[in-house]
């Protein structure tokens, strides 16, 4: 038995006796994700009990490093580690901007004392994050932003507006992009800081979309005390670390592509429109769309898996995240598409207990931001045009 293969019957055998029955199966609805942070809210003591374990063996990370609190896994461990999870239809341990985001930032840029106070809260889940970026009137030029931090020694002040904050009325802390010298070029004098959401002069306001439905806030800093400890990387050069971060946020976007909450969409179609005589989906044009679908997702997680290869390497493009992001939110759209098409005329339902609220509905329209959260799809097409066809005038 080769080492790999030893390692897969080992984390089969855990996963069989950890994994709570309540986190097995598709995702009913946003109430099954693990946010985790000092008000987490848990569906079931099922799934409280299941971000516990995996957080404490470091696989909610598990590539991170172990001294950081992280698995330790390699590549290979890693992806034998999500089969296996695939195979028991495991839902996610931890839903995290601090995994996803701030985590690869911090161990790229961060300081030895900020990995070993932050990395092992965020793998445990026991901090939950929001990103502020992202400013009203700044546009797509996110090197526009206007929030300023003001040197007082020590600290420093910060006043300014976020918006588009997901889930800032929900966070414990921020990692914040803020202009510390407002005479240098736009792309200089940012800097890249991390701090509490109660700290006294952060408020939030709920946007509420088209689907009734909030992730969205708008945040704003009045008179905020940040400490000079949490600034992550040099100070007037947090656009490096933004562009770093950047490219983990597209991904992690674009990763909604392989797979999504609930029931697969062949699935619902054959419970909402029935078979033929030949145990076919009874609906011809609808069966092809779904298995374009299904092939396209497979060869998504392909791309996922090979530019993963390719990111540990050292060898992927710095715009392939753009294209994962403009590829994966165009998937996960497709995929809602679908589950409205299939879902026949209950999808259409708003309220109700039958329909978790309108839960396909509503998450239908949610998916129309995919294409514009994390860089619109129409700047990353730019971006590939430019930086991987080095098309002429793009």
């Amino acid at each position: 038995m080769s080492d790999l293969d030893g390692f897969r019957a080992e984390t089969r055998a855990w996963l069989e006796a950890n994994c709570p029955p309540e986190v097995r199966g598709p995702m009913d609805s946003e109430a099954d994700m693990i946010w985790g942070g000092r008000n987490a809210v848990f569906k079931t003591p099922g799934h409280k009990t299941w971000l516990e374990r995996m957080g404490a063996r470091g696989w909610t990370a598990p590539e991170w490093p172990s001294d950081y609190g992280g698995g330790g896994l390699s590549r290979e461990q890693a992806k034998v580690l999500a089969s296996e999870l695939r195979r028991i239809q495991a839902q996610p341990a931890l839903n995290s901007f601090g995994v996803w985001m701030l985590g690869p930032a911090l161990l790229q840029f961060g300081t030895e004392e900020q990995k070993r106070r932050y990395l092992p809260q965020i793998v445990r889940g026991e901090i939950r994050w929001c990103q502020g970026y992202s400013e009203p009137g700044a546009g797509s030029d996110l090197a526009d932003l206007q929030t300023r931090a003001v040197d007082q020694g020590d600290h420093w002040i910060v006043n300014g507006q976020k918006i588009w904050t997901s889930y800032a009325d929900k966070a414990d802390w921020i990692f914040c992009l803020v202009r510390t010298d407002p005479e240098a070029p736009k792309h200089l004098g940012i800097s890249f800081v991390l701090f509490d959401m109660a700290t006294p002069g952060v408020t939030t306001r709920p946007i509420t979309l088209i689907s009734g439905k909030s992730p969205f806030c708008e945040t704003f800093f009045d008179d905020v005390r940040v400490e000079k400890e949490n600034l992550v990387g040099t100070l007037n050069r947090g656009w490096d670390v933004a562009k770093y971060l950047l490219a983990h946020e597209r991904t992690m976007i674009g990763a909604m592509g392989e797979v999504g909450a609930g029931r697969p969409v062949g699935q619902v179609a054959k419970d909402s429109l029935g078979l033929d005589g030949q145990g076919r989906l009874d609906e011809p044009m609808l069966r092809a769309r779904i298995a374009e679908l299904d092939v396209d997702a497979i060869a998504f997680r392909a791309a996922l898996e090979r530019t993963g290869d390719q990111v540990k390497a050292g060898q992927a493009h710095p715009a392939v995240a753009s294209m994962l992001k403009y590829y994966g939110s165009e998937l996960n759209k497709r995929r809602h598409e679908l589950l409205m098409a299939a879902g026949g005329i209950d999808a259409l339902e708003w309220e109700g207990e039958r329909s978790h609220d309108g839960q396909t509905a509503r998450d239908w329209l949610r998916t129309k931001a995919n294409s514009i959260e994390g860089g619109t799809s129409e700047i990353q097409l730019n971006i590939l045009a430019k930086h991987i066809l080095k098309l002429p005038g793009a």
